[in-house]
């Protein structure tokens, strides 16, 4: 039997006792393992980005939300890979479509938002709302949490960007968790964060038709198109493979135009020590059995 603990702090001490097999590294101890004088570097893996997405929800039918250039705006306002290489440890990749990397369909020509502030500036001008700032609509994001919680670092600084870069203050709104999916699923909120998609089967469908064609159950934000419903539908039906993506891969292109998303990260890859006796423990970018053709050996 392999005994583990992923979540750090405490199974650190256990793994050095031998008491566990496994255990996660923990962002505290993260610089203490990858030193290559640690006798316990040795046992490290890193585990890949996980499929799955991160973002905040825009409810296209309400102010200011229903002009797609302050929805590209706040995208290109915000500073991803700095936020990724520094606040999150260069654990995430940061998002530039729906569809994480190394996905069935993925495509890494299908354009995502790079950080230009000038562009973001320009967009909130050209915008119905761009006229008079001092007159722009009050943005309340939702986000799951008890009152008075802390808001993550990563959240305050694109908060600090959007004021810096656009003027624009967001309220922040927590709520109890199970309230925050209630509202959620009911269209309630005029924005929200932290929400995210984690793939359930390796198919785009998983992502694009499920979370973003107009008559989804978990399109939260009112999204809408025409246009991309038909590709998603035609996709539903295809045979071959090759015309199958490229229809997720058009469907995909027209969303980021439409930005119903402010895009974040894709994944949370790690780090996981592991006894050298521990043989065939893979780590997957899905939540599989993992652990069903794990063994030991004496040595």
């Amino acid at each position: 039997e392999v005994l583990f603990n992923l979540s750090g702090g405490v199974s650190m001490a256990m793994y050095e006792n031998d008491e566990i097999h496994v255990a996660g590294v923990g962002t505290n101890s993260l610089d203490s393992i990858l030193d290559l004088a640690n006798p316990l570097n040795r046992d490290i893996k890193r585990s890949p980005p996980g499929f799955s997405t991160y973002y905040m929800g825009m409810n296209v039918n309400l102010p200011p939300f229903d002009d797609p250039k302050v929805r590209l705006a706040l995208n290109h306002a915000i500073d991803k890979e700095t936020i990724s290489r520094t606040l999150q440890r260069g654990l995430t990749v940061p998002a530039n479509g729906v569809l994480p990397p190394g996905f069935p369909g993925y495509n890494k020509d299908v354009g995502g938002y790079d950080f230009d502030p000038e562009k973001a500036k320009r967009l909130i001008k050209e915008s119905k709302y761009g006229a008079n700032m001092d007159d722009f609509p009050n943005i309340v994001m939702a986000m799951p949490g008890s009152f008075g919680a802390s808001v993550s670092p990563s959240t305050e600084a694109i908060l600090e960007m959007w004021r810096q870069t656009l003027g624009i203050d967001v309220e922040i709104l927590q709520t109890e968790w199970a309230t925050y999916l209630q509202d959620q699923r009911q269209g309630r909120y005029q924005m929200f964060g932290g929400s995210g998609w984690i793939a359930d089967y390796p198919d785009p469908e998983n992502f694009l038709d499920v979370l973003l064609h107009s008559k989804s159950s978990n399109n939260h934000i009112g999204y809408g198109n025409p246009e991309v419903d038909r590709l998603l539908e035609q996709a539903r039906t295809e045979q071959d493979q090759e015309k199958r993506f490229s229809l997720y891969n058009q469907a995909e292109q027209l969303i980021l135009g439409d930005a119903p998303w402010v895009l974040l990260s894709h994944g949370n890859s790690g780090y996981v020590l592991v006894k050298p006796n521990v043989k065939d423990y893979f780590l997957f970018p899905m939540v599989i059995p993992r652990l069903r053709y794990v063994y030991l050996t004496q040595d």
